[in-house]
């Protein structure tokens, strides 16, 4: 016998008797169970100020598990992580063969990744870098 599928379903309304009424709904053609108020959804927290109906995401978790992941986690945050003039280039990429095999032990790949995720759920700030970090991966280093 197969295992009924889990699914989950994230409401979001201006009006609560409309969320009442949807429930009411799903629940006469699924077997539901109502979780209560979101908290997180897709690995992001989500936050509320009902007294000024603002609702927002943050990735505060997730980026201390990735600075974790990679080492960083006693990093100096700072408000800009790159200023506009900045650009790295090929003539940054290691020369000799004892850079390249350094540089081939951090997981650059991995660490761009993790930047994109973080810039397009919730840190469009994060774009430049990402582009800067981009660029010089593909100007012939990449790591793993």
């Amino acid at each position: 016998m197969t295992p009924p599928l889990t699914q989950n379903i994230l409401i979001a309304v201006k009006n609560l008797d409309a969320v009442v009424g949807l429930k009411a709904l799903l629940s006469q053609e699924f077997d539901m169970k109502d979780l209560g108020a979101a908290k997180k959804i897709l690995g992001m927290e989500i936050h509320r100020d009902r007294s000024s109906k603002k609702l927002w995401l943050s990735q505060q978790g997730y980026v201390e598990k990735v600075l974790d992941r990679f080492g960083m986690s006693n990093v100096k945050p700072v408000s800009t992580p790159l200023a506009n003039h900045f650009k790295l280039s090929s003539n940054q990429c290691p020369k000799i063969d004892k850079e390249v095999a350094n540089m081939a032990e951090v997981p650059y790949a991995s660490v761009v990744s993790c930047l994109m995720y973080v810039m397009v759920c919730t840190r469009p700030d994060l774009a430049h870098v990402v582009s800067q970090v981009s660029k010089y991966m593909s100007n012939g280093f990449s790591g793993t």
